[in-house]
């Protein structure tokens, strides 16, 4: 049997790594794909009050279970399905459900930190950086944080400013250097995401 060949898609918040992660979904087919999102890997936070899940700085790498996503990583490349956790975002904690990842020819990571940890590197075959201009970057971040979880704006921009930035420029950027692939103003560069795509190695 074929070992899986693994995609990571990172890049800053906003940067359209979904829209990207999305072509090449697209191009492979549901079937032939099975779809890690870092952002359901965040720890979990259920013993701690709310006020305090509040100012955890989500933006730090010591935000995720790395333990949980290198072994979930490891499970899918052995051909065996894994029970990814889904995180609350409203509660700033994971939620009790949990997603079935069923084993694929294909493994896509997507997540702002995705090229971050060495280990998880060193299982990819593919590694992508989304490359964003932050005013884009924050102006889709504030939509999709007072849309679609509950964020007010004057909490987005205090994070953005404390956590976010400072954050992205210190961790997430220097990823870039890792990148096989990096694709400029996100998922608005059709040359760039029609060159990604040939170079992705198709399921048989």
């Amino acid at each position: 049997m074929t070992a899986p060949f693994v995609i990571g898609v990172a890049g800053g918040s906003g940067s359209g790594k979904t829209t990207v992660t999305q072509r090449i979904i697209d191009t492979i087919g549901v079937a032939g794909m099975a779809l890690l999102n870092q952002d359901n890997y965040y720890r979990d936070q259920a013993k701690i009050p709310l006020s305090a899940r509040r100012v955890t700085n989500y933006d730090h790498p010591s935000a995720f279970d790395w333990d949980l996503l290198r072994d979930h990583l490891d499970a899918l490349l052995a051909g065996v399905p894994v029970q990814m956790p889904t995180y609350d975002f409203t509660q700033s904690t994971r939620a009790e459900k949990t997603k079935t990842v069923l084993p694929a020819p294909v493994v896509i990571l997507e997540g702002f930190f995705a090229l971050y940890d060495p280990e998880v590197r060193e299982r990819m075959h593919l590694k992508v950086f989304v490359d964003t201009d932050a005013d884009v970057r924050f102006i889709r971040r504030l939509l999709r944080d007072t849309q679609e979880r509950g964020r007010t704006t004057e909490s987005v921009v205090t994070q953005y400013l404390e956590f976010v930035r400072p954050m992205h420029l210190s961790f997430v950027e220097p990823t870039k250097q890792y990148a096989d692939v990096i694709i400029p103003h996100g998922g608005m560069n059709e040359p760039a995401l029609e060159m990604l795509t040939a170079r992705i190695r198709m399921p048989a």
